[in-house]
């Protein structure tokens, strides 16, 4: 999970600019990121909409696990001395925040959401009326909005527009995908952060941000799947022609692994996290049953020196990757994107870091995989760039581009019948 704000520069800056304020709320870490549009014609790669950097805070993540809250006590405590670290860096103080959502029962919708054009000609009041519709149509059965985004409009019987405001029609229809996550788990999240006296205004699902951080434009063209391995979970996003189709999570992440040590060695936890970050390996080599790992192993007050092998730490670690692609396979089948998740596979997040894991998942997945790390800031040092970061960067670009919308309420028809081939429809004219 995570969040960021939109407020303004102090006024002894001088500049007056927007700033964007962003809070990673994860199983192992919460990092807030504050951050400011570029001045003109400054950029990263001549992306003058790249930002510039302000201030970094980052505590231990406590009271969350698999990206849901469990305690509201701790989590409020390291979010607050987060937010303040974050705060006296960039000399700026946070108020209307975003929150991003990584664990809450994701899911994924697409369905076909109409509205009449009032006046012959549409407006941006039909667009608007078509948007809560559809707003109203995903959050059915107590399901909570966190993002949505169209994917081409029709108006009548003209297929794929992208601007239709200003064209003559009667009826707008739009495809829709939808973002939904479980009603008591953003209640709780918003909670949060309102104790930490901060206004939850925007949620972006992680996956969708971690995304946009890592997968280039080519591929967001051409169609990728990025997975995000975080310590408590593994989040999953599809785009394809710069549209985000999917987004989902599986309860499976770097955690897991260092559990599976600890129990198989007998080792207190910190070692095990040791062992996992030194040691572990997906790489097979000739080497690997003679070479020694030595750690202490723990019996009541007393502990003593043990040793394993490289051999042994992969065949602990091995069953618990295979077991999270697999979920990650059949979360994809089952939404039915085969066709559209493209060439390549993006891995991020503090769990791509294990060594020979890309490797791996390329033979388990059929398919060419490579580690992701986002680009940095204006300004951003090198060193808190790596993929454990990738969902607090990408946050800034979904802050920018406003692609996930607030949740609203509204009462128009919406139908959802055959929008799988609709969508490979506008796809392919897309392309």
């Amino acid at each position: 999970m995570g969040r960021y704000s939109r407020t303004r520069i102090a006024e002894g800056d001088g500049s007056g600019e927007d700033i964007v304020g962003i809070i990673d709320i994860g199983t192992s870490k919460i990092s807030c990121l504050i951050t400011v549009p570029p001045l003109m014609g400054l950029g990263i790669s001549g992306n003058a909409n790249a930002s510039r950097f302000l201030g970094l805070g980052h505590q231990r993540s406590r009271g969350v696990k698999a990206g849901l809250v469990i305690d509201l006590d701790q989590a409020e405590r390291a979010i607050r001395a987060a937010v303040a670290q974050a705060e006296r860096g960039a000399g700026v103080t946070l108020d209307e925040v975003y929150v991003s959502v990584g664990g809450a029962q994701l899911r994924s919708d697409h369905f076909a959401a109409s509205a009449n054009v009032e006046h012959g000609v549409v407006t941006e009041a039909d667009v608007e009326r078509l948007m809560e519709g559809a707003r109203s149509f995903a959050e059915r059965e107590g399901r909570t909005l966190v993002h949505m985004n169209q994917l081409g409009f029709r108006l009548d019987q003209t297929s794929g527009i992208r601007e239709p405001r200003g064209m003559a029609g009667k009826l707008l229809s739009s495809d829709i995908h939808a973002v939904t996550a479980d009603e008591s788990a953003v209640r709780n999240l918003r909670l949060l952060i309102e104790r930490c006296l901060l206004r939850p205004h925007r949620l972006v699902p992680s996956a969708i941000a971690s995304a946009r951080a890592v997968a280039s434009s080519e591929e967001l063209q051409n169609g990728v799947t990025v997975i995000d391995l975080g310590a408590g979970a593994t989040s999953i996003a599809v785009l394809a022609d710069n549209h985000d189709l999917f987004a989902d999570t599986v309860t499976i992440g770097g955690n897991h692994i260092t559990y599976d040590i600890m129990r198989a060695l007998d080792t207190p936890l910190a070692e095990a996290e040791r062992i996992k970050a030194l040691y572990g390996t997906m790489l097979e080599a000739g080497s690997d049953e003679r070479d020694v790992v030595v750690y202490p192993r723990t019996r009541d007050a007393e502990s003593e020196e043990c040793q394993t092998t490289r051999a042994r730490l992969r065949a602990l670690i091995r069953p618990r990757i295979e077991n999270l692609l697999d979920q990650v396979m059949v979360k994809l089948d089952g939404a039915g994107v085969q066709r559209y998740r493209g060439k390549h596979v993006v891995l991020t997040g503090g769990g791509a870091q294990l060594q020979g894991v890309a490797e791996f998942a390329s033979q388990r997945l059929r398919c060419a995989v490579r580690v992701g790390k986002p680009q940095p800031l204006l300004g951003m040092p090198e060193s808190i760039c790596g993929p454990a970061f990738a969902t607090a960067i990408g946050l800034v670009a979904a802050a920018r581009d406003g692609s996930s919308v607030p949740a609203a309420t509204g009462r128009m028809p919406v139908a959802g019948d055959g929008y799988l081939g609709r969508m490979g429809q506008w796809l392919r004219q897309s392309f």
